[in-house]
């Protein structure tokens, strides 16, 4: 059974869902609630949500935000989004951050139930083919190949296709490739000897390096093509990993000195 999330500000919209829809029919086992993008969040942390219906336009953050920050929390939950505003760009803003669905409003009973099963089918297929995908490579380990080259390979294509994007994470990661998150963060330790995150950041470090030396990029330009959003923190980073600040590593490599 999956567990439904409801954001809206609108009490009168979340009371309805709640109380109209045949949750059971949609093995829709739980359903919460939340006023807002800061409090669905916080619901998020704290419950495992598999489909989720927001609001665009909410306060305290919008809609689009929301579903922006829930995709980087888990990239396999489902999300649809509820607006008013019949506007293309919204859709395709939507679309870019992987959002699943979209419906205007108004919307009628019937309307609600058929968008909640588009989303739950769209959770079991891909909840199906994670399953399948983790157990061949189980098969495949079993029986001495496991496939390692191949994995390895595809990380690392995925690193370097979104070495640029801030907001990757392994929960992205897993989503694009099929596996859930407990399950390659297993496997990323083993194919690279240590976590995602600092892997990460070791080699947008490296690729910093190259383009100090080989561009004439400012610092907060060679951070933003790196993947990092703030300047400042690359600084910091780059001296922890090489004792030495961007600029001073440009200076000093430019005068033949290695380092």
């Amino acid at each position: 059974m999956y567990n439904l999330l409801v954001v809206d500000d609108e009490s009168i919209i979340r009371r309805g869902i709640r109380e109209l829809m045949d949750f059971e029919s949609l093995g829709i086992g739980g359903c919460f609630e939340a006023e807002d993008g800061e409090k669905a969040l916080a619901v998020m942390k704290e419950h495992p949500i598999d489909l989720i219906l927001a609001d665009i336009n909410m306060p305290v953050m919008s809609g689009l935000e929301f579903c922006r920050r829930a995709k980087e929390l888990d990239a396999g939950v489902k999300i649809a989004i509820l607006t008013g505003y019949d506007y293309l760009d919204y859709a395709i803003r939507a679309i870019k951050i992987g959002v699943d669905d979209y419906a205007l409003k108004p919307l009628s009973k019937d309307d609600i139930q058929k968008l909640l099963s588009r989303l739950a089918e769209k959770k079991r297929e891909t909840d199906s083919f994670t399953a399948v995908r983790q157990a061949v490579d189980n098969l495949a380990m079993e029986a001495g190949s496991d496939g390692k080259g191949s994995l390895r390979g595809q990380i690392s294509e995925a690193l370097e296709k979104h070495l640029s994007d801030t907001g990757f994470s392994l929960s992205m990661l897993a989503e694009e490739l099929g596996y859930s998150v407990s399950y390659l963060s297993t496997l990323f330790k083993k194919y690279f000897g240590g976590n995602f995150r600092d892997y990460l950041l070791d080699v947008r470090l490296e690729r910093a390096k190259i383009l100090l030396l080989s561009t004439e990029m400012k610092n907060y330009e060679v951070a933003a093509a790196v993947g990092i959003e703030d300047p400042n923190y690359f600084s910091v980073c780059f001296r922890r990993k090489y004792k030495t600040t961007p600029r001073e590593f440009r200076t000093e490599a430019g005068r033949g000195k290695q380092m």
